[in-house]
């Protein structure tokens, strides 16, 4: 009987579980910020507030500052956020390895949305994501966004998902990065977008800065080949060890 019911369930594109909070990457996320002490996440290419809301659904309870420069996907995160005190949005901008102006590409679904050309390999897996406007914005390196955002005793843990921009928004925090008690980032597998950096160096780059691999989560599939083009890597500094 379970059996049918789970396969109704499927042909219907549902799927019924007991959720089991330890197996929930959300859940673990949550822990590993409690168990690093993080009261503060920079929230970089936050689109409508999804990541933050996962977050604040899952017990973090610190501060959030989200960026995320559409004018549109803008208004919806000023939107979800209203009610949360501890959930800041700054003005629209976004987040690069300069300050100045950059032309953001557009996409169908707005999470695809990318300041790089996007290819094929991208658009055959979701082509709902394809560019579909331009819109020129403002462009800040972190460093000049965290200028009197950040005190010395804040625990921050920077969250990116700027599609295919990640290289470019680290080199605009190296200032920041040295304050940084863990990065969270998507990291491409393949080539999805002109000029994005994959997954080996963005590894050398965060490992070469003084972070550890601490999680890696699926996050981007092409459907109809089964296989995985982008992930989620949660970074953390080693924790100093106690002295025996």
């Amino acid at each position: 009987m379970k059996r049918f019911i789970r396969r109704t369930l499927h042909r219907t594109g549902w799927e019924l579980k007991r959720f089991e909070p330890r197996e929930s990457h959300w859940a673990q996320l949550v822990r590993q910020l409690v168990f690093h002490e993080v009261d503060l996440v920079l929230d970089v290419g936050a689109n409508v507030g999804q990541f933050a809301t996962r977050l604040r659904d899952s017990g973090f309870k610190g501060r959030i500052i989200s960026f995320e420069p559409l004018a549109i996907a803008h208004r919806k995160l000023q939107k979800q956020a209203r009610r949360d005190r501890n959930w800041i949005v700054a003005p629209p901008v976004a987040v690069g390895d300069r300050d100045g102006r950059i032309t953001m590409n557009v996409s169908g679904n707005s999470v695809s949305s990318s300041a790089l050309p996007m290819l094929t390999t991208h658009l055959n897996a979701e082509p709902d994501s394809q560019y579909v406007g331009r819109e020129e914005v403002d462009l800040r390196q972190l460093d000049t966004l965290a200028e009197g955002e950040i005190s010395v005793h804040d625990r921050a843990f920077l969250k990116l998902d700027v599609q295919g921009f990640e290289y470019q928004v680290l080199k605009g925090a190296s200032r920041l990065l040295n304050r940084l008690v863990g990065i969270r980032l998507e990291m491409s597998l393949v080539p999805l977008y002109e000029g994005d950096h994959l997954f080996d160096s963005m590894l050398q780059e965060l490992t070469a800065a003084g972070f550890e691999l601490w999680s890696l989560v699926p996050a981007f599939l092409d459907h109809e080949t089964g296989r995985l083009l982008q992930v989620d890597g949660t970074f953390f500094r080693p924790r100093a060890t106690p002295a025996l």
